[in-house]
């Protein structure tokens, strides 16, 4: 396939990223796509053959990357003679770059495509039509095809984007989901969408809402990862993990499955978005990639992986049904510094930080500055009791994402209180746990299997305490069960533990 008219556009887009500073684009969370993604993202498109005039909308044009892509994906095929291309973009300074583009495009497309520049704010300017409001268009318009790269940039719970979906938003939203939200909205019954966007949105309280509608109203054709997060938009120096995606409407997708087919969503990976031609696929079945009420997204590449979560997902409690929960460490230290010391005195309790867990357990004190705390605020204290440890953060590179330390309380017992940093998670229950459930609950989190579960869920470096509430795990007398296992063994290694959680789960 020849790419003449993406080629003309690519180099237009260099020479404007060599002169507009990265700091002003960046005020639209502007990151232009690689000829290489867009190219990729336009092949991920089924054209129907008895199709010969088809819409395209590119919500966020930019310099007409995507939406170029994608028409000589479109010219290229036979049955199709007119293309009728609407771009959002409301970026002043490369809306003169976009119309020149799409002018010359046009000029050279080969077939009948009209372009249509919309200078407006995406999701306003169809507030009305999204909501049903008095006012709204009767029919809005609707496209075949929709191609986008959405601006990465949060805004506040109270912006006018937020407030305008307000079904969709939870806190303060990322405008990158609301724009796939109106996409979906914005698609024909038997459309299809392909977007590049952040992989945060497939887990996490702040996106449930999102993915809720998101997957009840489209559904998953094609998701495609990249192992690196330096090289997608390496041009643009951006580190974040990226995801391309592939949705169809919900109706379309149902009606393209026989009855007796089970769905399956494809899973493609890349290193980076110079190396399609070697990447891996996967078909992986819908059920286990898209499950349970918060319609999380596991994003598994391997049969090894999907056997992992079927064994996870087979169980039916999770720890604030077993009465436990896991909570947020108590003590922001810039918040509190007044209260820090670095040496034991009068009135002083411990306080934990991720350093302390150490090969399974938790030592203190260790020599540490600011490994105490004196305060009197209820808020920065809790009771010195059992608990499991587990560190909010690790780095991309480590091993493994869940590090967790058994904290016996009678190891210190001159404390009635102690305190957790910040960066550290705890379980703890409404009385005190014994040692044999803490036990098993380092069971848990010290095997493989959770760990690999947890990375399915969660791409980032963070161990999310709502996240790990609604993990499945097994009843309290199997985890207390483990956990005597595990106190007999001595043995705090991930192959012990796995040993041990293969005799339950």
């Amino acid at each position: 396939m020849t790419t003449a008219l993406l080629d003309f556009v690519a180099e237009q887009t260099a020479d404007y990223l060599a002169a507009i500073p990265k700091a002003q684009r960046k005020q639209y969370g502007q990151f232009f796509t690689s000829k290489e993604t867009a190219l990729f993202m336009a092949n991920l498109f089924l054209v129907n053959p008895d199709q010969n005039k088809v819409s395209v909308l590119d919500p966020g044009a930019g310099s007409g990357m995507l939406a170029t892509a994608l028409l000589e994906r479109l010219v290229s095929e036979p049955s199709i003679q007119e293309i009728e291309l609407v771009c959002y973009e409301n970026d002043d300074n490369v809306i003169p770059l976009l119309q020149s583009n799409l002018n010359w495009v046009c000029a050279h497309a080969g077939k009948k495509v009209s372009a249509q520049i919309i200078n407006d704010n995406y999701i306003l300017s169809q507030e009305q039509e999204y909501n049903g409001m008095l006012g709204a268009s009767a029919q809005p318009k609707s496209f075949d095809f929709i191609i986008g790269n959405p601006p990465y940039m949060k805004v506040s719970k109270d912006a006018p984007e937020a407030l305008a979906m307000p079904d969709v938003c939870y806190g303060a939203p990322n405008m990158y989901f609301l724009f796939a939200s109106m996409s979906l909205f914005n698609l024909k019954a038997h459309g299809e969408m392909v977007y590049i966007i952040p992989r945060s949105w497939t887990s996490g309280a702040y996106f449930k809402s999102f993915r809720q509608k998101f997957l009840t109203q489209g559904e998953l054709h094609h998701l495609h990862l990249f192992i690196s997060r330096d090289k997608v938009f390496s041009a643009e120096s951006v580190l974040q993990e990226t995801m391309i995606l592939k949705v169809a409407k919900a109706q379309l997708a149902r009606d393209q499955q026989s009855a007796n087919t089970a769905r399956t969503i494809t899973i493609t990976t890349s290193n980076s978005n110079s190396d399609f031609a070697h990447q891996t696929t996967f078909e992986a079945p819908y059920d286990v990639v898209v499950s349970g009420e918060e319609r999380y997204v596991y994003l598994v590449t391997n049969q090894e992986e999907v056997d992992s979560l079927t064994r996870v997902q087979s169980l039916q409690n999770t720890l604030p049904s077993l009465g436990l929960k896991m909570k947020t460490g108590l003590t922001v230290g810039f918040r509190n510094k007044e209260y820090l010391r670095d040496h034991a005195e009068q009135h002083a309790v411990p306080l934990f930080y991720a350093q302390h867990i150490k090969q399974g357990l938790v030592e203190f004190p260790l020599g540490k500055e600011q490994e105490y705390l004196v305060t009197d605020h209820h808020g920065l204290l809790q009771q010195n009791t059992n608990y499991l440890f587990v560190k909010r953060f690790t780095a991309k590179e480590e091993p493994r994402r869940l590090q967790c330390g058994i904290y016996l309380s009678r190891m210190h017992p001159e404390y009635k209180e102690i305190s957790t940093d910040n960066k550290i998670n705890f379980i703890a229950g409404l009385h005190s746990l014994s040692e044999s459930l803490i036990y098993g609950l380092y069971v848990l989190f010290n095997s493989s299997l959770y760990d690999c579960y947890y990375r399915l869920l969660n791409g980032s470096t963070q161990v999310n305490a709502s996240e790990i509430n609604t993990m499945p795990v097994p009843s309290l007398q199997a985890i207390e069960s483990m956990g005597n296992d595990l106190l007999r063994q001595q043995d705090l290694s991930a192959s012990a533990c796995d040993q041990i959680l293969r005799g339950y789960v």
